[in-house]
């Protein structure tokens, strides 16, 4: 088997085609003639390969058998070798990725699987794979895109990295932009849209402030000031107090005096501050076994001015005491402008107010004769679900009789979103002409309530023809069909004064029931006897100490301007 593989071998030496002029052996061989051997290779004859872009290649020649070819030539004369690894397990017809041909190299061998070429005496039967391995490559630079294997021979695939192709639009024929340019478009839009909206915006609230501060109705007729305190001095001509303890028609669990300890004037501010009666008289006193009498009462009979605590009929004498000033006897207007700078109290169930009422009961009784709430608000916590001090409710009470107030119809409110009304001052007004009133918060822009006087209010409050009087059916009758002075306004047509007060509690539902942790039930007949047993619980809420104050309404100012 040697000595046949040996001539096949040399059959394919003799066979290989060499080049005229060219030693078959440029490396010379041991014993020859110096006739027979070619002139030696210089330094400048180094092999080129322009693969893929690559220069000269120092080093050696290497054939792995795993598909990968590397190619390196020798820095010095004829000192470099070829290392065929694993040479056995080549065979003819492996392609040559740096030639355009095929290297026929068979036949080399060595125990340790690595044929050396170029050392003296080579077979020349291997000059003619040298010299196609040496061969230059095409012009062209390949890639090798991959290699495959078959039996023993590796073929090494070369290919041109396919080049990226930019995608058209289908509908617009363009060629499609890069992600990047895409996304600083998209960026630049989103700026320009942004600042777009924005500037619409500042231009449409540009609009509506011009257009609403054009529409609000101004007064025809000068005004003339009948009232300017600023409570350097408690004006005992201007204000009087109104003493009672009945609940003034809204069934209210305080009494209200004119203690010291409930009003006074300091630095320039008036303080109504509720206190506790249990801290006159003691609590026990409050339920069962005392006789309470108000000193100065200004009620008109005796339940107005004093009462007997009796536990077995849950009579209570009220849990808390008050103050109220009015201007009954001293200012009042008709048509004209209040304006009131106050801070609100704190505490559940507190609640202040400053409104106005006939000086004249000229169409009847309350609330035919109507009612002006210029402020009312409720001291209990932010997240009372009624509407608690962060809160301000202006409003008109009227109606033919004392069951039929159509508040609901001519009511309004302002809130803070993020604040509420006992943190600071805030200026509470009326605006109010024989055409139109507005009821407002710091700003005009701030209204609660904002009426024209376009039709009268009997048209307004739509009433039922016939009403129930007992067992008989009676018809409703329009009180303000005559004594009127301006007919689309009356009620509001008359002279009306001021109030203020601090009140606590009360049945009239400005608490209503089953809102919040409400101590008692409107109709109840011991609401006031449930709400002074709860006591423990609500006056917990009340500011206390140093911040007792809090729990005060202060007044900084009032002025008062009536049509000239």
């Amino acid at each position: 088997m040697t000595g046949t593989r040996r001539s096949n071998e040399e059959a394919q030496a003799d066979s290989a085609p060499t080049t005229p002029g060219l030693n078959p052996n440029p490396f010379g061989t041991p014993g020859a003639t110096p006739g027979d051997q070619t002139p030696t290779l210089s330094a400048s004859s180094r092999v080129q390969s322009s693969a893929s872009g690559f220069g000269y290649f120092p080093g050696d020649i290497t054939t792995r058998a795993s598909g990968i070819l590397s190619v390196h030539a020798s820095t010095s004369e004829f000192g470099g070798f070829a290392h065929t690894r694993n040479a056995s397990a080549i065979s003819t017809g492996g392609q040559n990725p740096f030639s355009s041909g095929r290297s026929n190299i068979s036949g080399l061998s060595s125990n340790d699987g690595i044929s050396e070429v170029g050392r003296p005496g080579l077979p020349t039967r291997a000059s003619s794979a040298i010299r196609e391995a040496f061969q230059s490559p095409p012009l062209r630079p390949m890639t090798i895109h991959g290699a495959s294997r078959t039996g023993s021979t590796v073929q090494v695939n070369s290919a041109r990295a396919p080049a990226k192709r930019m995608k058209s639009t289908m509908l617009t024929g363009e060629i499609e932009k890069p992600w990047t340019q895409k996304k600083n478009t998209i960026g630049r839009l989103a700026y320009w849209v942004t600042y777009g909206v924005a500037f619409l915006g500042i231009v449409a609230s540009a609009v509506r402030c011009y257009f609403g501060y054009v529409s609000v109705p101004k007064f025809k007729h000068p005004l003339c000031m009948v009232l300017d305190d600023n409570f350097d001095t408690f004006d005992r001509d201007v204000w009087k107090h109104e003493v009672q303890l009945d609940g003034f028609g809204n069934g209210e669990f305080e009494m209200t005096t004119d203690s010291s300890n409930n009003s006074y004037v300091r630095d320039g501010k008036l303080y109504l501050l509720p206190t506790l009666t249990a801290d006159t008289i003691g609590r026990s006193a409050l339920f069962d076994g005392h006789m309470f009498n108000l000193t100065d009462c200004t009620g008109l009979n005796y339940t107005s001015c004093g009462v007997v605590s009796n536990q077995s009929t849950s009579t209570v004498i009220p849990p808390v005491m008050s103050a109220r000033l009015s201007t009954k006897q001293s200012r009042s207007i008709r048509f004209g402008r209040v304006e009131i700078t106050a801070k609100l109290p704190r505490g559940d169930w507190i609640w202040p107010a400053l409104w106005m009422l006939p000086k004249d009961n000229v169409y009847g009784e309350w609330p035919m004769s109507g009612e002006i709430d210029i402020m009312e608000s409720r001291g209990n916590d932010p997240t009372y679900p009624k509407q608690g001090r962060n809160y301000v409710r202006g409003s008109l009470n009227w109606g033919p009789t004392s069951w039929l107030n159509a508040v609901y119809k001519t009511y309004g409110w302002w809130t803070m979103r993020r604040d509420s009304y006992d943190k600071a001052f805030h200026t509470y007004s009326l605006e109010w002409t024989e055409d139109w009133m507005r009821i407002y918060v710091d700003t005009r822009l701030h209204h609660m309530l904002d009426l024209r006087f376009n039709k009268p209010f009997w048209n307004r409050g739509d009433f039922p023809a016939v009403i129930q009087n007992g067992s008989n059916s009676v018809a409703l009758q329009n009180p303000w069909a005559a004594n009127y002075t301006v007919a689309n306004a009356a009620p509001f047509d008359q002279q009306f004064y001021l109030i203020m007060n601090v009140a606590v509690g009360g049945t009239n539902g400005w608490f209503p029931d089953n809102a919040g942790d409400k101590p008692w039930i409107d109709q109840s007949k011991t609401a006031m006897y449930d709400f002074a047993k709860s006591q423990d619980t609500w006056y917990e809420t009340w500011p206390q100490g140093s911040d007792i104050e809090d729990r005060a309404m202060v007044i900084d100012s009032v002025k008062m301007w009536t049509e000239c």
